[in-house]
């Protein structure tokens, strides 16, 4: 019968030589500099989505010219979009999917049309591209997951410390103001001992979606906990946010939810607090805090704003 002859002095000096030309191997895949190695090296170093676009269009740029380049994905509850360059006439494009899953859309454009041969390229280098592409979406998903209010699908808490973190960072760089708005719905405990807590839970799902509606498309909104949200505004000062807070608070007072012959209805009081100059996140928010309680201290259903702590 066949078998493995070697000694077992023979086996054991076979295994350096193997780890020999692994490590000669592992060299050459490093430090090789043709576009297909370093494209697999590199979209293999990270799992953010933008990065990871960002790295793809610089090495297709290396082998082909192209105007533009636009991703598009829907990822949770949220649209991610991604444009590197100026587009062009001609265009081409491709879905992208993996095994039965979608994992966007992606265009290039540019002046010239495409070529059968680079075409092909595209689709080569866009094979190597799919599973790290497949990879950095399933980790957006997990981070949005994170950072956001399963039942009104907006960012919780978590999100808003990161968001004022954030803000304050950028204000005390560029001297840019920011305003936050805290709103707390008025009496939602008698709601919920009246109508129960799945009335309830219709109520703050249309809270969140009158805040969208009462907000622009640069305004960040938040579930802050129970039946507070909060609304974060760039480039906004205190008389901007008192706008935007009766404007808030005009859209949730028309909320009505049928409960058999009754409707569940609710008012909301505001606190507004602009970022003072090196305020820390944690002294911004107990003013815009500060601002609610007088809010409700003062009778409820109204707008007021924040004063400086000493």
């Amino acid at each position: 019968m066949a078998g493995n002859n070697r000694t077992p002095l023979e086996a054991s000096s076979a295994r350096p030589a193997r780890l020999v030309a692994l490590r000669q191997a592992r060299e050459a895949w490093t430090q090789a500099d043709d576009p297909v190695a370093r494209l697999y090296r590199r979209v293999s170093m990270t799992l953010s989505l933008e990065t990871l676009l960002g790295i793809f269009a610089e090495e297709l740029g290396q082998v082909l010219p192209f105007g533009q380049l636009v991703y598009r994905h829907r990822l949770g509850h949220q649209d991610f979009v991604y444009t590197s360059g100026m587009g062009g006439p001609h265009r081409c494009d491709y879905q992208l999917n993996l095994e039965g899953n979608h994992y966007g859309a992606l265009s290039l454009t540019r002046r010239t049309r495409f070529t059968e041969d680079e075409l092909e390229a595209i689709e080569f280098l866009l094979g190597i591209l799919i599973c790290p592409l497949r990879n950095a979406c399933q980790y957006a998903l997990v981070e949005q997951a994170a950072l956001t209010d399963s039942l009104t699908e907006i960012p919780n808490k978590r999100a808003l410390d990161m968001a004022l973190a954030r803000d304050c960072s950028i204000g005390d760089r560029h001297g840019d103001a920011f305003t936050l708005i805290l709103c707390d719905l008025d009496y939602f405990k008698d709601v919920n001992d009246t109508f129960g807590h799945v009335i309830g839970d219709h109520i703050l799902k249309a809270t969140a979606k009158a805040l969208r509606e009462a907000t622009r498309d640069g305004d960040s909104i938040f579930r802050f906990g129970g039946e507070e949200f909060a609304v974060l505004l760039p480039h906004a000062d205190s008389t901007d946010g008192e706008q935007v807070a009766d404007r808030i608070r005009a859209a949730i007072h028309d909320i009505r939810i049928p409960c058999g012959d009754r409707q569940a209805r609710v008012t909301a009081s505001a606190g507004v607090a602009t970022r003072r100059k090196e305020e820390t996140p944690v002294q911004w928010l107990a003013r815009a805090d500060d601002a609610l309680y007088r809010a409700k201290d003062g009778g409820r259903n109204r707008t007021h704003i924040a004063h400086v702590i000493a």
